[in-house]
């Protein structure tokens, strides 16, 4: 996610939920309930850095870990409208695919994607099944301006050697975009978009709380059963109404350009 992100990134601060994953992936696996997204170790491993307030120990990996595979509608996460597409919507489609693809493929080289000033969200998760890339200055710049040559994030995944391939990029929208926003950014009729909503996670100096469980599922995070403010107070924990912007992947370099999974 996380920005998947990872991920693109409204207002949360992504350092403290890469710190929770970890420990609430390492716990799923014990559990044979992993979840988790395709990525491999960075030359130039560094974590996001973003500072708000509001989100002291934001699930910007968690996110990313639990919604591995197909997505929908539940209390954490809210779908952009389903609309009949047009033949308007097809054509703009394959015109934002073909620009994305063509400034894009330099992109296949990820030291080329560093350069130019991606760097992997949560490079201390281990065997992502996706890793994000995120361009911070294009991640804020997308919440005024859409340019499918220019995404906040890059997609990889991991090759059996280890090497990265680009399968694709994530855009982003602000997270009170309306239906018509985000249409006009990529077309309903063809892809739905995502919003991350209603997490409870840990305060910011209890992050060891990651690897909390009660009745089999994990007390923080998209996986846990709570989704209100008055159920995470309970458990002393930090409401999230939304996490990070709306967000859509085009899975470019993949046969299925527009799924709706990470």
């Amino acid at each position: 996610m996380a920005g998947t992100l990872g991920l693109p990134l409204g207002r949360s601060a992504a350092i403290a939920l890469a710190f929770g994953l970890g420990a609430l992936r390492a716990s799923a696996q014990t559990a044979g309930t992993a979840h988790h997204h395709d990525a491999a170790p960075s030359s130039k491993a560094a974590s996001h850095k973003h500072s708000d307030n509001e989100a002291a120990a934001d699930p910007s990996r968690a996110v990313d870990e639990t919604m591995t595979g197909m997505m929908m509608a539940n209390p954490h996460m809210r779908m952009s409208p389903m609309r009949a597409a047009s033949r308007a919507d097809s054509a703009r489609a394959a015109k934002l695919v073909e620009q994305a693809r063509g400034a894009l493929e330099k992109y296949k080289d990820v030291h080329v994607a560093e350069r130019d000033g991606y760097r992997m969200f949560a490079p201390g998760i281990k065997n992502q099944p996706v890793y994000h890339f995120t361009n911070l200055r294009l991640a804020i710049r997308e919440r005024f301006k859409f340019d499918p040559t220019q995404p906040s994030s890059l997609l990889y995944k991991s090759n059996p050697d280890g090497s990265l391939r680009l399968v694709g990029a994530m855009y982003t929208a602000p997270k009170d975009a309306t239906p018509e926003e985000l249409n006009a950014r990529v077309p309903l009729g063809i892809a739905q978009w995502h919003l991350h909503t209603n997490m409870c996670v840990p305060r910011l100096t209890q992050t060891a709380r990651w690897k909390e469980v009660s009745n089999g599922r994990p007390v923080f995070g998209p996986a846990s059963a709570i989704s209100t403010s008055d159920a995470c107070d309970k458990v002393n924990g930090k409401f999230l109404p939304v996490v990070f912007n709306w967000m859509v992947h085009a899975n470019l370099y993949e046969p299925e350009v527009w799924a709706d999974h990470h």
